[in-house]
């Protein structure tokens, strides 16, 4: 072994080093890729003038900003209450029903907040069959007679953001609730605590870190609304960089927006990481025991109640927009065929393919350096392109674009004062700037689901093609590569789809005439026809629903 070795058969201490160098070196450029754009957002924000900073501190930023906090805390109030009642009634009880609503849960995940809000400004609209049905129960016949939940206001973003957010709680409480087991449960009972003393004061605590992880997603997403907020007159710090920036030219205001919304961001992680810090239980139970645990029956009213109690998110967060945009969609289905329509599908289909090869990339870029060589350099680059996901997409779109005009400008000032001829604009007004942003953003899901797959492969395989004297190209190719390639396929699906739906940072980087189904449904929505953007909302659903009946399949998969 040792003469081969030497001959070249077997890689050298020294070339496993070089290569393991150049992965490394990999990651920190796909690291510096994320973070170019933070960097950017605080550099413009901070070297603006000051005069500006204090127009945004004293007439902007603390109104909105109100209206931000108000929205996430009445947001996570609503989703934590949701998503862990429903995730500890299906995970602890059983009740008529339950299985078809366990899985059920997940389906609002497939909606954008865009569209619900979309289909409850119609559904809950005067004309709309809520009020229509209220005026013929109580006789009245104009809106003057009577006073009626008003969807376009802060309560109605609350109602909106809540019904298609609470599964991100949902999911991760429900998965805690069935690895506690029964055990803790047991002996609480034993000692004459009723069930739901037991789930106050031993289940929802051991549930901490899932229900902090589940909560952060959902404020996350909350914070990177613009299409729900703006449709029902809620101007939060999200809208208030679109408004600024497009609406009154000021890049450098809006930059400044976002670095209080980056620093609200940073907050947020800190909370969470604090909350979970130290909040570690563990049970002597396998997860095939668990999920076969006996459940507590609820029979007669309570079943009942439990059944309602689980049913209700499910008619708020997927039943009420499927059925407003689907029927608006059955009586357009002409539109299929329109030419803007069929743009706009092309233009999603490309440009989410795109970022989508180019993400799983960067991603397998990332996880292969982290498992090659366990250095702090290469943790460190897999921590800081994990920013992205936490960026807000108007943010996001601030911080894209300034780098990428900056290179513009220098490359056209370049070729005119060189060659005399101007080269316009080829990163910032294409849809590169829309993939960069994509790419940005949704890295850390893909990283996350090829990390995940790399997990399940041993450390020795790669030791053992190498000992057969496969170079590490050819190891990566003819070994790690096949077994990973269902993580891959599942990883650029992901990231297909959440770019398909993606609608605050295309709307600030689209190029003109350039529409993508998110923006086609906003574009038409804005101008109050929210029913002729039905057959693209259908689109966008029907693409969402694909990860989601995957997760729905997973739920109760006990092997």
């Amino acid at each position: 072994m040792y003469s081969d070795a030497s001959s070249g058969t077997a890689p050298s201490i020294q070339s496993l080093r070089t290569r393991t160098g150049v992965a490394t070196r990999a990651a920190l450029l796909v690291a510096l890729v994320v973070v170019m754009p933070i960097v950017a957002i605080f550099f413009i924000g901070l070297s603006s003038d000051p005069e500006n900073w204090q127009h945004m501190l004293t007439n902007v930023i603390p109104k909105a900003g109100l209206r931000t906090l108000w929205l996430l805390l009445f947001t996570g109030l609503v989703t934590s209450a949701f998503g862990i009642g429903t995730a500890w009634l299906v995970a602890a009880c059983d009740f008529p029903f339950r299985r078809i609503l366990s899985p059920a849960l997940v389906l609002p995940l497939a909606i954008p907040s865009y569209l619900a809000a979309y289909a409850f400004g119609e559904f809950l609209d005067f004309t709309g069959p809520v009020q229509t049905l209220y005026r013929g129960v109580f006789g009245y016949t104009s809106a003057r007679d009577y006073s009626f939940f008003e969807v376009r206001s802060l309560s109605g973003a609350v109602l909106v953001m809540s019904s298609v957010l609470y599964p991100y709680i949902y999911l991760a409480c429900r998965s805690m609730f069935l690895m506690q087991g029964r055990a803790a449960a047991d002996v609480a009972r034993t000692l004459g605590a009723s069930p739901l003393r037991v789930f106050a004061r031993i289940q929802v605590p051991m549930a901490k870190p899932a229900i902090m992880i589940g909560l952060t997603l959902v404020m996350m997403e909350t914070l990177n609304d613009i299409g729900a907020v703006e449709y029902l007159g809620v101007q939060t710090l999200t809208f208030s960089i679109y408004d600024t920036w497009l609406n009154r030219g000021s890049l450098a205001g809006a930059a400044q927006i976002a670095c209080v919304m980056l620093a609200l961001v940073a907050l947020l992680l800190f909370v969470e990481r604090h909350a979970r810090k130290r909040q570690r239980f563990a049970s002597h139970k396998t997860t095939a025991v668990v999920v076969d645990a006996v459940r507590l029956k609820l029979r007669g009213a309570k079943g009942v109640l439990a059944s309602l109690f689980c049913l209700l998110p499910i008619l708020l967060g997927f039943v009420v927009p499927v059925s407003v945009l689907g029927g608006f969609a059955l009586r357009r289905l002409g539109d299929f065929l329109q030419p803007r329509l069929l743009d706009a599908l092309w233009h999603s289909t490309v440009i989410s393919a795109t970022a989508a090869l180019i993400t799983v990339f960067l991603a397998f870029v990332l996880a292969y350096a982290a498992r090659t060589e366990r250095s702090r350099l290469a943790r460190g680059a897999s921590r800081f392109a994990s920013l992205g996901y936490g960026i807000p997409g108007t943010v996001l779109g601030i911080g894209v674009l300034i780098p990428l005009a900056a290179f513009d400008n220098a490359f056209d000032g370049f070729l005119r004062e060189t060659f005399g001829i101007s080269s316009g604009l080829l990163l910032s007004g294409t849809g590169f700037a829309i993939v960069y942003a994509y790419t940005v953003r949704f890295l850390t899901m893909a990283e996350g689901t090829i990390d995940a797959g790399f997990q399940k492969l041993s450390p020795h395989l790669d030791m053992a093609a190498r000992t057969l004297g496969r170079s590490g190209p050819q190891t990566l190719r003819q070994v790690l590569l096949p077994n990973l390639r269902p993580a891959v396929l599942t990883a650029g699906l992901l990231v297909f789809i959440e770019t398909l739906k993606e609608l605050s940072a295309t709307i600030l980087l689209r190029p003109f005439n350039f529409n993508t189904l998110a923006t086609l449904v906003y574009e038409d929505a804005s101008r109050g026809m929210a029913q002729d953007a039905a057959v693209a909302a259908i689109i966008i659903i029907l693409a969402g629903l694909v990860p989601v009946l995957l997760v729905s399949r997973s739920l109760d998969d006990k092997r």
